[in-house]
């Protein structure tokens, strides 16, 4: 059942990703453009159970679009897995008279407000937020392009001592169940091997390509590992492992880890975000609920949060065959 939306509130929720707060300053003044009363709901969806709500306006979100992580704060909230704590959420909002509701995260997020949506009725629009950029119906997510950049600097840099040292070097990037950062990232620094969840490489085949780099006139190599891949125990036992089978290289490990989140978005993750915001409250607006805001052929578009977390994105296998042509 439609309602006139007069109050909307934001909020970020699950890891942070560059390009969060751009995303909620476009919210926020876009609710301004349209006369229309704005909401911040602090620590995510445990934020909405606990009503941890600020009346926000445009200058409430000054200077925010260049700055990482989100000014709204982030939390898990299991809480909000119960029907108890979905509850609690919902009468504050009623409480709150906030009428509609944008969220900012990924899929856990999304698969939350898709919950909360059908045991309320209350419009929520999702934002996609998340550098693993593993969310279904939209080419890119928000932090993603930044979160490729930090990775492509962190191994210029290490390659710069592995080619001193005769070194090789496993570097990995997030990525739990995708392997995009890997990937991408990969064939940017140019490193010789990527390892990723949706592609066994296998040991056997790591060791043999790795040879054959050595005996071409390599001295050195980067392989970028997404922490998903499941080629080792983990990425301490794969160099072990390649230690063992492997002479003349000496092998070390370098764990990006958080520092993939943190930084200043990109000029395109914040354009990307400033656009999402915009059409989330557009979508608000027209009366839609339960969808995603994405983008496509570089254009918007509404995905509706069951097809945005069906949890099957598929790797470019264009780009497997171009990293491998490519680090011959």
């Amino acid at each position: 059942m439609n309602r006139e939306i007069k109050r909307i509130a934001v909020l970020t929720s699950g890891g942070d990703a560059p390009g969060m707060n751009a995303a909620i300053r476009a919210v926020v003044r876009s609710c301004a453009y349209h006369n229309l009363e704005c909401v911040g709901v602090f620590r995510g969806l445990q934020g909405l159970i606990e009503g941890d709500f600020k009346e926000m306006g445009p200058r409430s979100v000054k200077n925010i679009i260049n700055r990482g992580g989100t000014l709204l704060k982030s939390a898990r909230s299991t809480e909000f897995r119960t029907k108890e704590g979905r509850k609690k959420a919902f009468d504050n909002l009623q409480k709150a008279e906030i009428d509609a509701l944008v969220v900012i995260g990924g899929d856990g997020t999304f698969t939350g407000a898709s919950v909360f949506n059908g045991e309320f009725d209350y419009p929520i629009v999702g934002i996609p937020g998340t550098i693993d950029n593993d969310i279904n119906g939209t080419d890119y997510t928000i932090g993603y392009d930044t979160a490729l950049n930090t990775v492509v600097e962190a191994i210029d840099k290490i390659r710069d001592t592995a080619n001193s040292h005769n070194r090789l070097f496993l570097v990995e990037v997030m990525g739990r169940d995708a392997g995009d950062i890997a990937l991408n990232a990969g064939i940017g620094a140019g490193a010789e091997e990527i390892l990723i969840p949706e592609q066994d490489l296998g040991k056997e085949r790591l060791i043999a390509s790795l040879k054959r780099s050595k005996k071409s006139g390599k001295s050195s190599s980067i392989v970028v590992v997404s922490e998903g891949d499941q080629i080792g125990k983990n990425i301490f036992g794969l160099a072990d492992y390649i230690s063992e089978n492997m002479d003349g290289y000496e092998v070390k490990v370098t764990v990006l880890g958080h520092i993939q989140r943190g930084g200043s978005p990109s000029c395109y993750d914040r354009v990307l975000a400033s656009r999402l915001g915009v059409g989330a409250v557009d979508a608000l607006i027209e009366g839609y609920r339960d969808i995603m805001i994405g983008i496509a052929n570089n254009k918007i578009v509404r995905v509706p949060f069951s097809e945005a977390i069906k949890g099957d994105n598929k790797i470019d296998l264009d780009l497997i065959r171009v990293a491998d042509i490519t680090s011959l």
